[in-house]
């Protein structure tokens, strides 16, 4: 699962194999939309559709780069294939840190549709996170191991317990899927197309706020990057 599991305790998901659609997960309020990127502008021109203005700019190393591909009416971006050198391209897309961003104790749900290959999993891709499990607070979605099953991650202020739900089904099938991290109150649950496939509790008191940038498609630029090996699109964030 990428650098997340070290130094630190994991405290991993209840999998729910071939759950039922749940009832909408109610929370406190009306949930905000703090980003949203579909990418129809293409590769150089990232702006956030939430109005917000979480702006995201391609950060990447060793030739890596993103290019548009065509997704129903519109584009996603392809990042890099999977690499077995020791120097790989890597690219992430990242929005400076702002306090908006940050749930603290407030329920938060985010989520991206997302298109990888059976032969394109690895041991850890990051979709989108802010912070880092090491270092303060993290929220995050991820897609782990050869299986490629999707996993939502909340890292808390206070404690270096890494918070894991994770799918019982894998999205590396070459198909299209909409994945959803949510944390309301106490549960924290991974969603696939519309499905819970994954729950565990979580301490409701749990807070996650820092001043690290949001990134997608991988931590950022260096080797350590968990990078994504897909194509993503209509990647949000809604706090509340």
């Amino acid at each position: 699962m990428g650098s997340c599991w070290l130094g630190a305790s994991v405290v991993v998901a209840l999998v729910l194999a071939g759950a039922a659609p749940a009832a909408a997960e109610k929370e406190s309020g009306t949930p905000t939309l703090m980003a949203h990127y579909a990418f129809n502008g293409g590769s150089t021109s990232i702006l956030d559709e939430s109005g917000r203005g979480h702006t995201l700019r391609v950060i990447s190393g060793h030739g890596g780069t993103v290019r548009p591909v065509t997704h129903g009416q519109g584009a996603a971006l392809l990042f890099p294939p999977r690499c077995l050198r020791q120097v790989c391209p890597h690219v992430a897309l990242q929005t400076p840190s702002t306090a908006d961003l940050n749930p603290g104790r407030r329920d938060i749900s985010y989520g991206a549709d997302v298109y990888l290959s059976p032969t394109q999993t690895s041991k850890g891709q990051n979709v989108i996170q802010k912070g880092y499990s090491t270092r303060g607070s993290q929220w995050k979605l991820q897609i782990d191991g050869a299986a490629g099953r999707p996993s939502c991650v909340l890292v808390g202020d206070r404690s270096p317990l890494i918070r894991l739900a994770t799918s019982a089904v894998s999205v590396a099938d070459n198909r299209w899927h909409r994945i959803r991290c949510a944390r309301v109150g106490g549960t924290l649950s991974v969603w696939v197309d519309n499905v819970l496939r994954g729950r565990i509790g979580i301490p409701p008191r749990l807070s996650v706020t820092n001043n690290r940038p949001m990134s997608i498609g991988g931590k950022g630029a260096y080797a350590d990057n968990d990078q994504f090996n897909g194509a993503l699109d209509n990647v949000w964030v809604r706090v509340g």
